[in-house]
């Protein structure tokens, strides 16, 4: 039991952080970054506070309802947004993930979340088949969103290597550079933004295979 409830605050810290970080990426854009930085936020804290274990916070009988209320709306949404955006695809199946877990939560499920479970997210009460397409679907995204990770890490390192020897270069010679390279913000970086998004999809994995 000391294991499970380790696991569930482990993903409780991923997902948070995760959230605070989509957080941070409001404040660096405008427009369809800021749409899609906001549906990662909500995504990474209902999460995060649907991971926390039991032992801690035992939910009530309704304490699905929110989360059913709340990622329905946001289904809604993301399903009008994913028009014009492929990121905004994810974000309906993500909102439909958790009104999927949130209901297997409520009593006469089968199974609800947190009761028996001490790991705080769903206990056994899914549907096999969906959850199933849902483990196949993220185990999919993780593996093509890293595989996308590694090259973006590696540009930015290059990228960066190369800035600061003209830097380095322009300074020896006597030219008048100014202040060298300006940092790209934290919040503006988009292979942290991927990276965030892979870990909420193993987090999902996470969540998915207890139903």
């Amino acid at each position: 039991m000391h294991g499970q409830a380790m696991s569930g605050w482990l993903l409780v810290a991923l997902c948070a952080a995760t959230g605070a970080y989509c957080l941070l990426r409001l404040r660096s854009g405008g427009g369809e970054h800021r749409e899609e930085a906001g549906g990662d936020a909500l995504m990474g804290f209902g999460m995060a506070a649907m991971a926390v274990p039991a032992a801690v916070l035992a939910p009530p009988a309704w304490g699905w309802m929110p989360y059913a209320g709340v990622f329905g709306g946001a289904a809604l949404r993301a399903l009008w947004q994913a028009r014009g955006s492929a990121h905004h695809a994810h974000h309906l199946v993500g909102s439909l993930a958790m009104v999927y877990m949130a209901l297997a939560m409520a009593p006469g499920s089968g199974g609800s979340a947190h009761a028996g479970h001490p790991s705080g997210y769903a206990a056994a009460g899914g549907i096999p088949l969906l959850t199933g397409a849902l483990l196949l679907y993220y185990a999919a995204y993780v593996l093509c969103s890293g595989v996308r990770l590694m090259p973006v890490a590696a540009a930015a390192g290059s990228t960066a290597a190369g800035a600061e020897v003209q830097v380095e270069v322009n300074g020896g010679a006597g030219g008048s550079s100014g202040g060298g390279r300006e940092a790209v913000p934290w919040g503006a970086r988009s292979e942290l933004a991927l990276a965030c998004r892979v870990s909420m999809g193993i987090g999902m994995i996470a969540m998915l295979v207890t139903l």
